[in-house]
């Protein structure tokens, strides 16, 4: 009697820790975020985008400034038969200094459209942030799973050793069966060749979260992993506008946009000339001996280039900065929808991972559990053979393990909604 009695509190102490890792919070929210926060801070990933953006950052200065001014030498009619600087009046050494201008208001769109770009390239910064925690989260989520499930697999195969204790001393006193021994025996085999898989999972999974933080692959990491089910609240038409607000994929876009606008404002510039303005200085060498007092020249020009192929090139320049930004339009339409309909889908997982969630949790298990104790009485007394036991005993195993992959799912689908929206939502 003490024997099943033991047993019996064994299997319910199984059945209470493998929900109680649902339920328990301790540690689990602070350790999540400090995976979150390391991973930001040292992602090789995230840095070299956040070089990227200040490589960016020194084209606008660039593109705002006019080309370097042009200094020239010239000698200048200079007589093959003598080489003599004096001997012609127009044989000069000349100086020359140019600079050219570009049609007032060009240098600023120039300024703006590469502004744009270093908007484009941060909110590529941004939405690389959000993907970077989302995978920080379905790792650490997903971690958290396989070791609930190794603390479940590991009271299942205590349980199992008891289950063969008893099939075995019935046996021996010839109350049971050897088959009852060898299948009891083979679900043993069985769930420690699954502790086997979940060990190498669990290896996998601490490298790959490891290798985000910008670890070795192979470095200790301690988690507190009772996964807790997170609250919702939030109404589609909510997170859509959200979304539209904050998602940087959006946000870069709608830049995309402005700079095809600055673009085509700059085609449009093309119409007009650009200027090439200078200073030149002559110098002549006098002949004192010859009479010949030649003064210095002093020149100044402007140039100017004549846009006379506007249909073949100017026009056509505007018409492609337009047909650009009409397509970043409709690339931006399509996004948002893609977005919208992602949100939706998320949705519709939360709805369906609550509904299942609550059903495991107060339905199904509860009466697995109740099911395996009667049959645990029902052998005890002779009324139930081994087989309906062991049959009982694993349907709880598989329950308890299908709910932690259940709330696992449930917050990996939620860590993918944050990204979809653009924003901490949880």
């Amino acid at each position: 009697m003490k024997r099943w009695l033991s047993i019996l509190v064994l299997l319910a102490f199984c059945a209470h820790t493998g929900l109680a890792w649902g339920q328990q919070t301790r540690k689990f929210k602070e350790n999540l975020n400090r995976f979150i926060t390391e991973a930001l801070q040292n992602n090789p990933e995230l840095k070299e985008a956040e070089k990227k953006i200040e490589a960016y950052q020194q084209i606008p200065d660039q593109a705002g400034s006019l080309d370097d001014p042009i200094l020239r030498f010239e000698l200048k009619n200079l007589p093959i038969d003598s080489f003599s600087f004096s001997s012609q009046a127009m044989t000069q050494k000349q100086i020359t200094l140019s600079q050219k201008l570009p049609f007032p208001g060009k240098l600023g769109l120039r300024t703006e459209i590469a502004q744009k770009n270093v908007e484009i390239v941060t909110e590529t910064y941004e939405d690389l942030k959000l993907s970077l925690i989302k995978e920080v989260k379905v790792s650490f989520y997903e971690l958290c799973f396989i070791l609930a499930a190794i603390e479940i697999t590991k009271e299942n195969k205590s349980l199992l050793q008891q289950f063969i204790t008893i099939a075995e001393t019935k046996y021996s006193v010839g109350k049971g069966i050897q088959q009852d021994v060898i299948r009891a025996q083979v679900e043993l085999s069985k769930i420690i060749d699954e502790l086997v898989r979940l060990d190498k999972r669990r290896d996998v999974e601490k490298a790959r979260l490891n290798t985000l933080m910008n670890r070795m692959p192979q470095a200790p990491l301690s988690i507190s992993h009772g996964i807790t089910k997170t609250a919702f609240n939030y109404k589609i038409e909510n997170l859509q506008k959200a979304a539209e607000e904050n998602r940087p994929v959006l946000k870069g876009i709608r830049s995309v946009i402005d700079r095809f606008k600055a673009s085509e404002r700059l085609a449009k510039k093309d119409f007009f000339p650009d200027f090439d303005v200078g200073f030149r200085y002559g110098q002549r060498q006098s002949n004192l001996t010859r009479g010949l007092d030649h003064p210095d020249f002093v020149s100044a020009f402007v140039g100017i280039n004549i846009p006379i192929w506007q249909n073949t090139k100017q026009r056509r320049k505007v018409l492609e900065e337009n047909h650009k930004m009409v397509m970043a339009q409709e690339t931006y339409n399509k996004t948002r929808n893609d977005i919208f309909l992602k949100i939706k889908e998320s949705l519709d997982e939360e709805v369906k991972g609550t509904k299942l969630l609550q059903l495991i949790k107060t339905g199904i298990i509860p009466q697995a559990r109740q099911s395996l104790e009667s049959a645990l009485a029902g052998y005890g007394v002779d009324k139930v053979d081994f087989l309906t036991l062991l049959d009982n005993e694993i349907t709880v195993f598989n329950w308890q393990i299908k709910y932690h992959k259940e709330l696992t799912d449930y917050e990996k689908n939620l860590a993918e909604l944050e990204h979809i929206v653009g924003k901490r939502l949880f």
